[in-house]
């Protein structure tokens, strides 16, 4: 199995918060892969509703027509009451059907996509970021949920149309052999007709998916950096060039959009054709038998039919477009979900009995080396030692493994190497759950979720108090800026609320990793988009607050480095 390594956009996915690696898992995600379903259970019953709801729509106009036609001959009302109160009964039913269709097939896809995303967020956590290869975090958030919703909307959109289509198609046939059997291939012709259209449709659609979803890709990757660090281009002048990326990006995914639209035009401009070819075969086909008897209203239900049929041939391109995409989802799903985590034992969930490190633990590593890939080394002989109290910065150039170093410290990377120890403890032989517990990560980019200031400070630690929380931003520099706000920690940060600078992301990452009260904090270049003040600032802050714990900086700056205990320096792995 092909596997890639991190970057740095979607590193933050795993380590905004140590806190997040500790939700419980039920399930064993690496001993079952994640699968798509292949039927949610009630859809199969409500598709039967859909097709009962469209073949009472075939029959109403079939109904209609004969109606119409034989009232035209003036007979005794009496011999067409039975008629109209089918033509009641069908377009009565029509309406219900599709009402108690759309409720039951909705309702068991909406609840399937909820399930779903459970099952996703369980798999997909252990294996970030080491086998989220290059992709970015707005391609990655974009295309997973994006990728759900086809699977599970196409349970809707495609096994509905597909069993009315066969439902509807079945009644027509038997009604056209009850009346006059030569009509019955007009009508199995629409229904062969129809799914040759709907197969040209779908392979138009299958064969552009690709580009489709990594122009879709860079658009989501381009915005998702345009709103993250909107203020910080403006102020270096260089917000019109990233609008020109945003703007061609947006350009190459409407060519290829309008690439895949080609299939949708195909199969709905062919179908009415279809419907109305059929129509006048049909009406070629009874003239001869009306002119020898065959009674004209009969003639006229024959000849709508396939018009009638219309309405469910229709959405066949609709539906064979949402197979396309949804096939398209599922193995993009499995290709990422189906990934072996770099690290052993990532979806177990923490064991309260597993022996601690105690409360102000040493790390110790020795002759560290690791690799993303499982060939190009990307960390080599690396030592550390790390006392509570102490901050060891990490520099290197690029390429040196300072991230993998820290990657490998947060159980996030097995290492095919070397020996590191909390205390006494020894971090490889536990489950990374377990290691986690112990240790708080801050990176580069500290995700702000759209609630109010405490619940982002309380995904850190649930149970803490409104005075922890004050603390806890007070010794990150927060203190005055949090005073200022009209509703304090009710004040709602992110989409919809207020936006925070880059300093002010960083404070507040630091802010969760003190506010954890983990003994060791792993911070990966939590500065490095900051000017050198507030870098310096942010940095003489974070020392300050540490105090007795022990702080693994990753920096390639020199700001906050003069307050470190002692620095390591990384030297890149050969081959890289």
């Amino acid at each position: 199995m092909t596997r890639h390594g991190p970057s740095a956009a979607t590193s933050e996915t795993a380590t905004t918060t140590a806190s997040e690696a500790d939700a419980p898992h039920e399930t064993s995600p690496s001993s079952t892969p994640w699968r798509p379903r292949r039927l949610v259970p009630g859809i199969l019953s409500a598709a039967v509703v859909g097709g009962l709801a469209l073949t009472s729509g075939v029959a109403l106009t079939a109904t209609s027509g004969w109606l119409i036609t034989a009232a035209s001959f003036r007979p005794q009302i009496l011999t067409l009451l039975a008629v109209i109160v089918a033509v009641r009964a069908f377009g009565i039913a029509r309406p219900v059907l599709r009402y108690v269709e759309r409720v039951a097939s909705h309702d068991a896809a909406l609840a399937a996509l909820a399930e779903d995303r459970g099952r996703v967020y369980d798999r997909l956590v252990p294996l970030t970021p080491a086998r989220l290869g290059a992709r970015g975090r707005g391609d990655v958030l974009t295309g997973v949920v994006d990728d759900l919703d086809d699977v599970a909307y196409a349970q809707v959109r495609v096994v509905v149309p597909f069993v009315a289509l066969g439902i509807t198609g079945l009644a027509a046939v038997l009604i056209d052999a009850v009346f006059l059997l030569p009509a019955v291939p007009v009508i199995v012709s629409t229904i062969v007709v129809t799914l040759l259209v709907g197969a040209l449709d779908w392979w138009i659609e299958h064969r552009t998916q690709d580009a489709v979803v990594t122009a879709r890709a860079r658009v989501a990757d381009v915005a998702a950096t345009l709103a993250r660090d909107g203020a910080e281009l403006a102020a270096i002048g260089a917000h019109a060039g990233a609008a020109a990326w945003l703007d061609e990006a947006q350009r190459g995914l409407s060519r290829a959009v309008r690439a895949q639209a080609w299939g949708r035009a195909v199969g709905v401009g062919l179908m009415p054709l279809v419907a109305v070819g059929h129509a006048v075969w049909m009406a070629f086909l009874v003239e001869p038998w009306v002119q020898v008897g065959f009674r004209t209203p009969l003639a006229a239900l024959l000849v709508l039919t396939p018009i009638a049929l219309g309405e469910v041939i229709g959405a066949i391109p609709d539906a064979v477009g949402s197979l396309a995409r949804a096939q398209g989802a599922s193995a993009r799903l499995r290709a990422l979900l189906g990934q072996t985590p770099a690290a052993a034992h990532s979806d177990a969930p923490p064991n309260p009995d597993a022996p601690g490190p105690g409360p102000h633990p040493t790390v110790n590593a020795r002759g560290l080396a690791a690799s993303w890939d499982g060939h190009r080394p990307a960390l080599t002989g690396a030592d550390l030692d790390l006392a509570p109290g102490e901050v060891v910065g990490i520099v290197g150039p690029n390429g040196s493994g300072k991230s993998t170093l820290l990657a490998t410290l947060a159980r996030h990377l097995d290492p095919t190497h070397g020996t590191y120890h909390l205390g006494e403890v020894d971090a490889l032989a536990q489950t990374p759950a377990d290691v986690r517990t112990h240790l708080a990560i801050v990176d580069d980019e500290v995700h702000v979720f759209a609630s109010s200031l405490r619940e982002n400070l309380r995904l850190a630690r649930p149970d803490a108090t409104d005075d922890e929380i004050h603390a806890a931003l007070d010794l990150a520099g927060l203190g005055e800026l949090v005073a200022a706000f009209p509703d304090g920690l009710d004040e709602r940060l992110g989409s919809g609320g207020r936006g925070l600078s880059g300093g002010e992301r960083a404070r507040l990452g630091i802010a969760r990793a003190l506010l954890s009260e983990r003994p060791v904090m792993l911070l990966d270049e939590p500065v490095a988009h900051l000017d050198h003040p507030t870098a310096v600032a942010v940095l003489g802050d974070l020392v300050t607050a540490a105090r007795d714990r022990g702080v693994v900086l990753v920096t390639h700056r020199t700001e906050g480095l003069a307050d470190a205990t002692r620095v390591v320096a990384l030297e890149a792995a050969p081959g890289r």
